[in-house]
């Protein structure tokens, strides 16, 4: 990210270039932003399907600065914690400190900013307790002792493998038994660091920098019981995370390091299998009509007056998407046996075509908590203005 003043306070103001470009690629996809955090350079997007919204609580976004002795944002992480069907999960985008000799800094960083995941006052469990932990970002990692010559051969025949032993976040997990529980795919890619800019030339300036894996992708799954002494094997996992792919990207050349991406299959066993609110649209859907939707919530969920469903048309980018909305406690029209009805007016309803969701907003929870089937609008008569008014919601 470009983190000059100018920069910032226009990503403040508007859409920062990298959401818009993946909410642009991946919105056809069906997946939705849900959630982000930026600390100067540093940026963190989760996207997610729109059927999983209901299931996926957000529950922290945290930055943790670790430059200028934890004053100054250059250096850290910046964290998204979140309840997946359930589980619960944190992912952490770091930039650790560069220089081969600080070594033992990274590690320092490292433990910093595990420890700075705190969720005191709120009812969420330590990080080390999370059932996943997916931790990426620039470590800066670099390699010990081999001379520059050894290790641009060994990548020109890709003989990988002989730098392994002294890639220095290889030789911190078999000395730190917390750090050894982060798990991460074989590098079986060339050094990500340090390139000519547009080009795939390693640093060919004065000071011939020497390549290194400093862009790496770990995970950590949580600590599973002991197998039962009768049976001698573990219970069955409910939750199973699985590597599918560890690559870099070459062809990228606008930095001096090249882009990783992993790409996992996750299984799990869903703790929350039904969404807090079910929504139905009632009837046909046209524009000369008051149109009803009807929901259900579970038992145990908290309401709010804040709440709101928005009307989406297929193919939604972000919640702040809608092209109309409505104020659940204020639209209200009936409510008996956990079923309510709202209604939208007339004046609410896009003169378009296509196909629509509707989803609703729980201010509490932070989180899209239902969604309905995708349905279509008949086109009619020409729309009213509202005449309220009403300021519109923005998370």
């Amino acid at each position: 990210m470009n983190c000059g003043i100018m920069s910032l306070l226009s990503d403040t103001a508007f859409e920062d270039p990298w959401s818009s470009f993946f909410m642009d690629v991946l919105s056809p996809l069906s997946f939705v932003k849900v959630s982000s955090v930026r600390m100067q350079g540093l940026l963190l997007l989760f996207f997610a399907k729109h059927q999983h919204l209901p299931f996926v609580q957000i529950l922290s976004t945290k930055s943790t600065p670790t430059g200028l002795f934890g004053y100054w944002g250059n250096k850290g992480g910046v964290n998204i914690c979140l309840k997946l069907y359930g589980y619960y999960i944190s992912i952490v985008n770091c930039h650790l400190p560069p220089h081969m000799a600080n070594n033992d800094q990274r590690l320092e960083h490292f433990d910093r900013i595990l420890e700075m995941q705190n969720f005191e006052g709120q009812d969420i469990p330590n990080i080390l307790d999370h059932d996943l932990i997916l931790w990426f970002g620039d470590m800066n990692f670099r390699i010990d002792d081999f001379g520059l010559h050894f290790v641009r051969e060994s990548i020109k025949n890709r003989r990988y493998s002989d730098l392994w032993e002294k890639d220095q976040l290889s030789i911190a997990k078999r000395h730190d038994p917390l750090l050894r529980e982060f798990q991460e795919g074989p590098l079986l890619f060339p050094p990500t660091y340090k390139f000519d800019k547009n080009s795939n030339n390693y640093d060919t300036s004065e000071k011939k920098r020497k390549p290194a894996w400093t862009d790496r992708i770990l995970w950590r799954l949580k600590r599973q019981p002991q197998a039962n002494p009768q049976t001698q094997r573990p219970p069955a996992p409910n939750f199973f995370l699985s590597l599918r792919s560890y690559v870099s990207h070459m062809m990228y050349c606008v930095s001096d390091h090249k882009p990783v991406t992993s790409t996992f299959d996750l299984e799990l066993k869903p703790l929350v299998s039904t969404p807090p609110i079910t929504l139905m649209p009632e009837g046909l859907w046209t524009m000369e009509n008051v149109m009803l939707i009807s929901y259900s919530l579970t038992p145990d969920f908290p309401s709010s007056p804040w709440d709101w469903i928005g009307l989406y048309k297929v193919g939604l980018r972000h919640i702040n998407d809608y092209v109309s909305y409505v104020w659940v406690r204020d639209n209200q029209v009936s409510f008996s046996d956990g079923l309510s009805q709202v209604y939208f007016n007339i004046s609410d309803i896009p003169e378009t075509e296509g196909q629509f969701l509707l989803c609703y907003y729980s201010n509490n929870l932070h989180s899209v908590v239902g969604i309905s089937k995708p349905f279509k609008i008949q086109p009619g008569s020409s729309l009213a203005e509202d005449p309220l008014g009403e300021s519109q919601p923005h998370i």
